[in-house]
Order: C-alpha cells, then sequence, then structure tokens
C-alpha cells in the first residue's frame, strides 16, 4: 500500500514544512523509539520534540533506525529557556540537542515558551540559522504582544509560533495577525487537549 505525502507550507524563509507533524509530548522516553518507528512507517516526516520532553535521543535512535532519508524529515526540537542567560548557553543547549539527535541539522528551532532572557536565546538562534545549522527559526507559546515585540526588535521574523490552537480556542485575532506578520501558526492541541498538558507545555 502505497503512502500519499503529507502537504506542505511556504515558510517566510522558503523552507516547506509538513502541514501535519508527529509530536511526542508525554510518551515516555522508553517507548518513544518504538512510537516514532511506527509513526514513520505511517506516513509521518514531520516529528516534534523538545529538550524538556527528555526523549530526543530516543527520537534520534528512530529515525537512524528507520532508513528514511534525512531530506526526507523535517525535525523540530525546542530550546527551553536556562537559569543562566546568554547567548552562549543557548548555543550550548541547541549542541546537546542535536546530539541527542544525533542529526547535523535541524529543520525547526524553536524558543519553548517567552519566559527570562528569551531575547539572548533568539540572537543566538538567529546566528545558528545565519551559519546553516538550522533552516528555520521561530518561537512558542507566544502571545501576540510577545510576538510583535520580538519581530520589531529583531532582523530575523520568527518563521512559526506554535500555540495551543482547536476548536474551542480558535484564536483567530492571534492567526490574522500571524499572517499579516508572515508567521506560520503552528497548532499544538489540535486533536487531543487536556487541561493537565497545558501546564507543562
Amino acid at each position: 500500500m502505497s503512502i500519499r505525502p503529507i502537504p506542505t507550507v511556504t515558510l517566510n524563509n522558503g523552507v516547506l514544512m509538513p502541514i501535519l507533524g508527529f509530536g511526542v509530548f508525554q510518551i515516555p522516553a522508553e517507548q518513544t523509539h518504538q512510537v516514532v518507528e511506527q509513526a514513520l512507517v505511517a506516513g509521518y516526516r514531520h516529528l516534534d520534540t523538545a529538550a524538556s520532553y527528555g526523549n530526543e535521543e530516543a527520537v534520534g535512535a528512530a529515525i537512524k533506525a528507520s532508513g528514511v532519508p534525512r531530506e526526507e524529515l523535517f525535525v523540530t526540537t525546542k530550546l527551553w529557556i536556562q537559569a543562566r542567560p546568554g547567548e552562549d548557553v543557548a548555543k550550548a543547549a541547541f549542541d546537546t540537542s542535536l546530539t541527542k539527535l544525533g542529526l547535523d541539522y535541524l529543520d525547526l528551532y524553536l524558543i519553548h515558551q517567552p519566559l527570562g532572557d528569551y531575547y539572548s536565546a533568539w540572537r543566538a538562534m538567529t546566528d545558528l540559522y545565519r551559519e546553516g545549522v538550522v533552516k528555520a527559526i521561530g518561537v512558542s507559546n507566544f502571545h501576540s504582544d510577545r510576538l510583535v515585540d520580538l519581530i520589531e526588535r529583531n532582523e530575523v521574523t520568527p518563521a512559526v509560533n506554535q500555540v495551543e490552537t482547536h476548536p474551542f480556542h480558535a484564536r483567530f485575532a492571534d492567526q490574522e495577525l500571524m499572517g499579516e506578520r508572515g508567521v506560520q501558526i503552528e497548532s499544538w492541541g489540535g486533536l487531543l487537549y487536556t487541561s493537565d498538558a497545558a501546564d507543562d507545555l
């Protein structure tokens, strides 16, 4: 049985991102390898993890074991704002995630939440983007005021803002603003939402 490819959306820098991704939030590390392998067999090519999920290594191992060519995959992970701020700290966190995933580059790297010194983190991510080790950079859980402020104070506009959105929380005004600013909205919790999960994202 052939698997139809998942459609893509073009980000503000020309990068193509599959519109449907497989997230591994709340999947225990010891189960992640098998689950991700099954997702890849089912046809998923966009994988979404985060440093704070504790399962980047398992995602990387599943990618390696799958035999799916790297160029067919779109891999996202997220920077958790560190207790100690600074661009060097953010870059070290990126290197750690890349090593755990066993990859040479990322397709998308997001600031997980607008906490702490995320301006330093954004400057570091901009450097990584310009170096070519990540194809696109963005943010997660940024409300419109924080997003606009970040855009207006930096040269590189986030390609993505990954936020909670689903039929009970459509966020039409936020979607309109992101469209005007050239930021692609990406949903978490779009299919299955629990209030307990929201506390951790």
